[in-house]
């Protein structure tokens, strides 16, 4: 696994909301934005916002609290099957899998995964976000 953090997703109450706060600081969202989620580009890396309840039941581990304080990690590959086979090394080095590797409903490939303390990390293979040489992702 590459040494690389390519999203922070912010689990939110109210996405619309959280969006309208990020905008009036300033901040201007990009690439696949709708109701549902929301991405900013901050230099190479994507803040993501995402409704609580979504992000926990799309990470496999139930429920968020309704206040949206959860948070998933994200770690981008080049490849598709680059994504099992970092869910190997993950289990390898004991951590757990919340979510097995499978296609998603926006065109890519995902897993989640949670380090020995439980924190949470997706890694996913996203056709429409190239990553450069370096690693960094870029949004459209």
């Amino acid at each position: 696994m590459e040494q690389r953090l390519s999203v922070v997703t912010l689990g939110v109450a109210d996405v619309a909301r959280a969006r309208a706060f990020y905008e009036k600081l300033g901040w201007k969202a990009r690439g696949p934005t709708s109701g549902e989620v929301a991405f900013f580009q901050t230099g190479g890396l994507v803040l993501a916002l995402y409704g609580g309840k979504d992000m926990a039941r799309d990470a496999g581990v139930g429920t968020a609290d309704p206040a949206g304080h959860g948070i998933v990690l994200a770690h981008n590959v080049r490849e598709k099957d680059e994504v099992a086979a970092l869910v190997d090394a993950w289990k390898t080095a004991g951590g757990s899998v919340t979510k097995a590797p499978a296609d998603t409903s926006w065109g890519g490939h995902a897993a989640c995964v949670a380090d020995p303390d439980g924190h949470l990390w997706e890694i996913a293979w996203n056709p429409f976000w190239p990553l450069g040489e370096n690693g960094e992702v870029s949004l459209p």
